[in-house]
């Protein structure tokens, strides 16, 4: 089986760090990166990418930069028309999403660059952004102490109202982390925030669970797979461990729900990841240093050191299914020929407003599986809409199947309809009845005591 990487980032311009899980071993050190926290993404396996923290002295709309896995210098630049400080990417590396200073969240297009779609979502800065399990739904927090929930398929349509799903207002001051369990919409989210509470929310019902109270502000959090529990690192150099079960409400030193804590008195815990087998948890301090928890026995079981300055963002990842890399992108494109890099192009500033084809390549990763890399390959957009229109053409037994099925249920959700309403009328034609009855009743009685 692959080895898995520790991935580590700094607000330092201290480059990024990367060392086997298990052995220990570094990998290359990857330069020039100082990112912000939630800033540092993988990118459908296949490469790196961080947004960076922009220099005081600095007029500069910040930047977004992409790494090979073997190759230490930056390959691509991109210069967005905002600041960007959290990242995030959907598991197939298609799309990266960004969250701006000013509150407008950012879709781009990885193959192409192009920048599909801009919105205003919080009223101030955007602090941290994640995908839930089956990428359908996209959280994000933010400075104003909400978090949102947009569905993602509506944020790539082109006419797609900018409207959140949910937006959860509880927390009083910044968001500092976002984590999602699995289930995709039936799914649970924890988020954490300077207001010293950590909160348990339900996607399927829209409400709070769960409000814990910790003794320190929290900073980062990660769920333990089972999701039993989760993992609160705080600023006073504590991982607390919250139950998100009934079972775990018994109260304790800590407080309400928190029944344990990882501590070693270091620095302020930053940023918390779990390994693939959730038994294993990486957690970031304030003094650079990288600490590997068993999370079964609670001993550090291995410690790496970051070059300088606090790391602030934790990855857990399989090596890259194009580390060598056959991601060649043989497209036409000027645009991608001109950057002269086997990675993607930069992500455009602006929305394109012309509709004209680009002859690009799109990722595909339809055939990977947990055992078998999958060579990444790029293929036209143009063959793409091709084949789609093709497959339309030739029409299917089971789509025609499936297209009843949802006629069929429109319709038994239109006859409950018309039944609620129905039952709506009787009751209010049977109210005003009876209030025109003791009307008259109470008129026959005052004529009758005259």
């Amino acid at each position: 089986m692959d080895p898995e990487l520790v991935i580590a980032s700094s607000a330092a311009d201290a480059g990024i760090g990367c060392w086997d899980m298990h052995s220990g071993a570094e990998h290359l050190r990857y330069r020039s990166c100082a990112s912000p926290p939630h800033g540092l993404v993988c990118v459908g396996r296949c490469f790196l990418a961080s947004s960076q923290l922009r220099p005081p002295s600095s007029s500069s709309s910040g930047s977004v930069l992409y790494w090979s896995w073997n190759k230490p210098q930056v390959e691509v630049k991109s210069f967005p028309a905002e600041p960007i400080n959290p990242l995030a990417s959907n598991s197939d590396g298609t799309y990266i999403v960004g969250g701006g200073a000013s509150g407008d969240m950012y879709l781009w297009e990885v193959a192409t660059g192009r920048l599909l779609k801009k919105w205003h979502a919080h009223y101030r800065a955007v602090t941290c952004l994640v995908f839930s399990d089956d990428q359908s739904l996209l959280i994000s927090g933010a400075e104003d102490g909400s978090v949102r929930v947009w569905i993602f398929d509506d944020m790539r349509r082109e006419q797609a109202r900018h409207l959140y799903e949910y937006s959860f207002s509880e927390h009083t001051l910044r968001v500092t982390d976002i984590a999602t369990g699995y289930g995709g919409c039936n799914a649970i989210i924890v988020s954490a925030s300077e207001d010293r509470t950590c909160k348990v929310w339900s996607l399927s019902k829209g409400k709070l669970l769960r409000n814990i109270v910790f003794p320190s502000i929290i900073d980062a959090i990660a769920l333990d797979p089972g999701e039993h529990v989760f993992y609160a690192g705080g600023r006073d150099g504590k991982i607390y461990i919250a139950a998100l079960t009934a079972q775990g409400t018994s109260s304790n030193s800590y407080g309400m729900h928190i029944i344990g804590s990882l501590a070693d008195h270091s620095k302020p815990v930053t940023c918390l990841a779990f390994d693939a087998d959730g038994v294993l948890l990486v957690s970031g301090y304030e003094d650079g240093v990288v600490r590997v928890w068993d999370t079964k026995s609670h001993n550090i079981v291995r410690v790496f050191k970051h070059a300088k300055g606090p790391v602030n963002n934790i990855l857990v990842a399989r090596p890259p299914l194009c580390s060598n890399p056959r991601m060649l992108l043989n497209s036409q494109s000027s645009s991608i020929r001109r950057h002269g890099s086997s990675l993607p192009p930069p992500l455009e500033k602006y929305t394109n407003s012309t509709d004209e084809i680009l002859e690009v390549k799109a990722y595909l990763s339809t055939e990977a599986t947990s055992d078998t890399p999958l060579d990444a390959s790029y293929i036209s957009i143009q063959t793409m809409n091709n084949q789609i229109k093709e497959l339309q053409q030739q029409g299917s037994s089971a789509a025609a199947g499936m297209e009843m099925d949802r006629l069929k249920l429109d319709y038994k959700k239109s006859l409950q309809m018309v039944q609620q309403w129905k039952k709506m009328y009787e009751n209010l034609h049977e109210f005003c009845v009876n209030e025109l009855l003791d009307g008259d009743q109470a008129g026959d009685c005052n004529g009758n005591s005259t």
